[in-house]
């Protein structure tokens, strides 16, 4: 959606499918970085955003060991946005959308699924799909861009390689209900073997809690009356409220996935996103990478869609510009996964654990020098190589 817009306010006809009616989709990525915030104030679109219901994130604490946390403070970080905005993932593309609408070379299509690759000669040259209806049909495009995440049908159908990282875990995401006293924005709890995220969405938590990679059948075999005794053990404010989760229809396995193309085009082909390098949940990274693959984009490929001579060299440039942040974040998120993430489910990190020495070692570094606190906070919420609206893209703050 990102990329559409920036596209079509540089003139180029674009056209996005998405697969649902609407964008109601529960339990995906609903951090907004301070990156992502300046990229719309830039777009024109940052006083809209702040008018949306949102809570802001300042500060996190990560569990290093049973007596130590890693500090991420929003506060030191440069720049207008020194925090994280969480809002649900629906509003920030309503947003989008609604803003490309406003662009009149801007098509976005509801309910139309991709099944497919058109090729001539060689060359990916559009998309065929299914809409709403059943009828099939087929799209033709100058460039076809794989935005469709981890389980991308239109990777699977372009044939590139994917390189996988094995992963320690996976994901229960349920709702629980909220309530006046409980903390705001984001919240950790850790026990022996288990680690729950809180995410505040107003009146509910959105919650995640961390299993074992592999585990999901072994568990839900166990009832649904042994997960409510695990949410309680490992936060007890919410003992009188996990009975609203009533069945395992209410918790959502997000089964995590660590893994990159080598290669993210072919001709007339490019994907972005996490359809060319799925990441962990760790950081909440993975739309902040996303948005800015957009960007990187819109900027290398408007003049050459204009044109209408898009060549390989045009795709290779969006994947020279964005891989070493891709490659840097990825390997911070797998020394978490070593350093918090499997002490934590091996019992190392709950009452009583030792915990690696490593985590140790940082966390004394961080106490003794505070300032060194903006460098997770930087990764976090800005990240590595942070992406600028285009001249052409940019609005005042009224457009």
């Amino acid at each position: 959606m990102m990329l559409g817009l920036l596209l079509a306010r540089a003139g180029v006809r674009v056209t996005v499918l998405e697969k649902h009616d609407d964008f109601l989709r529960d339990f995906r990525g609903d951090t907004v970085h301070a990156s992502t915030l300046t990229l719309l104030d830039e777009l024109g679109l940052g006083e809209r955003f702040s008018a949306m219901p949102h809570r802001v994130v300042q500060r996190m604490q990560v569990p290093l060991q049973s007596s130590t946390s890693l500090v991420v403070d929003l506060g030191l970080l440069p720049g207008p946005h020194r925090h994280i905005a969480m809002v649900p993932q629906w509003h920030l593309l309503d947003l989008l959308a609604e803003a490309g609408r406003r662009e009149p070379s801007f098509t976005l299509r509801m309910g139309v699924e991709v099944t497919g690759l058109l090729r001539e000669h060689g060359r990916v040259v559009g998309v065929r799909y299914r809409d709403a209806g059943g009828s099939d049909g087929g799209l033709h495009a100058a460039v076809t861009v794989a935005c469709d995440g981890r389980t991308s049908a239109v990777r699977a159908a372009s044939g590139l390689r994917v390189r996988e990282f094995g992963v320690p875990l996976d994901i229960w995401w349920f709702r629980l209900p909220r309530r006046d006293v409980d903390p705001q924005g984001f919240a950790v709890r850790v026990g022996d073997g288990a680690l729950l995220a809180m995410i505040d969405r107003g009146s509910y938590f959105q919650v995640g809690y961390q299993i074992r990679k592999g585990s999901d059948a072994r568990l839900r075999a166990e009832g649904i009356e042994a997960f409510h005794r695990r949410i309680a053990a490992l936060a007890p404010e919410f003992a009188d409220r996990i009975g609203a989760v009533r069945s395992w229809d209410d918790v959502k396995l997000l089964a995590v996935r660590l893994d990159r193309l080598p290669r993210w085009f072919n001709p007339g082909l490019l994907c972005l996103g996490d359809a060319a390098h799925a990441m962990s949940p760790v950081g909440g990274v993975g739309i902040n990478l996303a948005i800015q693959d957009a960007v990187a984009a819109a900027r290398y490929l408007a003049a050459p869609l204009r044109r209408g001579d898009v060549r390989l060299g045009d795709l290779a440039r969006v994947q020279v510009r964005r891989w070493a942040p891709t490659f840097l974040t990825q390997s911070l998120q797998q020394l978490a996964h070593r350093a918090v993430i499997q002490p934590v489910l091996a019992g190392e990190l709950g009452q009583g654990g030792t915990g690696p020495r490593r985590p140790s070692r940082l966390a004394r570094l961080l106490r003794r020098f505070p300032r060194l606190q903006a460098i997770p906070a930087y990764m976090v919420a800005i990240g590595v190589l942070p992406e600028h609206a285009p001249s052409f893209a940019r609005r005042s703050g009224s457009s």
